[in-house]
């Protein structure tokens, strides 16, 4: 006789088998009844069908054809279909795409429509592609679907392209030769890893991301499409490896400008602008130095009339969807000796400030550098900063890189450039802040020749030596008697808070 317990298991195995059989045979009918509908709907419904060929008649490409079949590949559905084929775009591992094969559909659905997309067989030797969808449809959905597909198209080749940074030529466009050469720009700077503060990092996201989706905006308001920075601080605050973050948030190619090799007459800049493409940084790097490069006089006077025009005119003869950049490296990081017609709104939006290193800007860079959120060296540190020193990060990330491997080193290496360059603060007393600053001129800020960020002019680091001098005194000591350091600190509160916020 076979034992009770076994011929249980045998019965529940067999009862699991018999209940998988009926669910699988429900799915399969459920499967069977869709694909039956689809067939009755088809056959009693009114369809159209829009073909999308690559090449118009005259042998010219069709923009939308190119959007859609981006569009298409990224679809859902695509997995499903019954043909497919696979490609790599060996330009990193593991980056494969979906394209639909000859002859097969593939579904999408927009404002409760459905519609579907096959690769037609090609005719005249041109491949196309065919929207199909509901007649009763047509009027409600086809231009909206039209406008989501390229826009999620745009969106997906600003993702997929390549960086790339252009250099003008040396003599060349004369004879007919290219104005640019391009390399692969493989900067690996994001605004992820640019030592600033994050509510001005948020800001200046934002701001990009706003520009990016704003075509609509700006044509609704008659302006050009476009938006001007001006990076103004001294030598090695990050302006250079802020562009190239730029660069990588918009996904836009660097166009690298130097002034200093174009000829004197405006024609030639203007030609070589206008053999820019769109979605692109216009890069012109010292602007400062351009602008006192001829001197006084008359032909400083025509040297600063040929850098205006050339802002005015930028936008109007080399097209839309440029931002422009300029940088400023003047000795004191500010903007003094500027002509505010340089500044003024429409020819510079936006002004951001890169300042020397901060005791915030030298956490964000240690934790980038050395991967430290805290170290016991950090009181000395902070001390070394708020005593009024004050070094560039380039400065600060060259100590970190040459002593990675042993933080103390590092932080030691950093306590001594600072105890250096404490000895000059009072004889040249350098730009401090608790970060980078955004200014827009059109608000009222960055207007004249000021534009600098928050600093410490001479009395208040007296002011603040001495504060800190007493706070230390007191807290080393027992004594009850606190009156002189409360006296200070309520004498220097509106100082602190407006010159060094936190």
């Amino acid at each position: 006789m076979i034992p009770i317990s076994l011929a249980s298991g045998v019965m529940a195995v067999v009862g699991g088998a018999v209940l998988l059989r009926i669910v699988l045979s429900f799915k399969t009918l459920v499967h069977c009844l869709g694909r039956w509908w689809r067939w009755v709907e088809e056959r009693t419904q009114a369809y159209q069908n829009f073909e999308i060929p690559r090449y118009s008649d005259c042998g010219q490409e069709n923009p939308l054809y190119r959007r859609a079949a981006a569009y298409v590949a990224a679809l859902p559905s695509l997995e499903d279909a019954a043909a497919a084929n696979l490609f790599s775009s060996g330009r990193k591992p593991n980056d494969f795409f979906l394209l639909l094969g000859p002859g097969h559909s593939a579904t999408d659905s927009f404002l409760g429509a459905r519609v579907s997309w096959t690769n037609a067989p090609c005719a005249g030797g041109f491949p196309r592609l065919v929207l199909r969808l509901r007649r009763q449809d047509r009027t409600r959905v086809l231009r909206p679907y039209l406008q989501h597909v390229e826009s999620v198209a745009d969106d997906l080749e600003l993702r997929r392209r390549e960086v790339r940074l252009f250099t003008s030529s040396v003599g060349a466009g004369d004879g007919g030769g290219p104005r640019w050469r391009s390399v692969l720009f493989t900067h690996p700077a994001t605004l992820d890893t640019v030592a600033m503060d994050p509510e001005l990092k948020a800001r200046i996201r934002a701001d990009l991301e706003s520009f990016l989706k704003g075509r609509a905006y700006y044509h609704r308001l008659g302006r050009v499409w476009r938006r001007s920075y001006l990076l103004h601080g001294r030598p090695g605050t990050g302006k250079s490896t802020f562009v190239a973050a730029m660069a990588k948030v918009l996904g836009y190619d660097i166009y690298d400008v130097d002034l200093s090799r174009v000829s004197a007459g405006g024609d030639d800049l203007k030609a070589l602008l206008l053999s820019t493409t769109p979605r692109s940084v216009i890069l012109v790097e010292d602007l400062d130095r351009h602008l006192k490069g001829k001197g006084v006089g008359e032909e400083g006077e025509s040297q600063l009339t040929r850098i205006l025009n050339f802002m005015d005119g930028i936008f109007s003869c080399c097209g839309e969807e440029r931002v422009m950049v300029f940088t400023m490296s003047s000795d004191g990081g500010g903007m003094e000796g500027v002509e505010p017609a340089v500044l003024r709104p429409g020819r510079l939006d936006v002004h951001i400030h890169f300042p020397l290193c901060d005791f915030t800007a030298f956490k964000t860079l240690a934790s980038s550098y050395l991967g430290l959120k805290d170290h016991k060296l950090y009181p000395q540190v902070e001390e070394g900063f708020h005593s009024g020193a004050r070094i560039s990060p380039a400065e600060v990330g060259e100590i970190m890189m040459a002593n990675r491997g042993s933080p103390n080193r590092a932080l030691k290496s950093v306590i001594s450039a600072l105890q250096q360059a404490s000895s000059n603060a009072g004889r040249n007393p350098s730009e401090s802040g608790s970060g980078r600053r955004w200014e827009d001129p059109a608000a009222g800020s960055g207007s004249g020749g000021g534009g600098g960020g928050l600093g410490f002019g001479k009395e208040s680091i007296k002011e603040f030596k001495k504060l800190y001098g007493m706070i230390k005194m007191k807290s080393g000591s027992k004594k009850e008697d606190a009156t002189p350091a409360a006296s200070a600190a309520s004498a220097t509160p509106d100082k602190l808070d407006k010159d060094h916020p936190h």
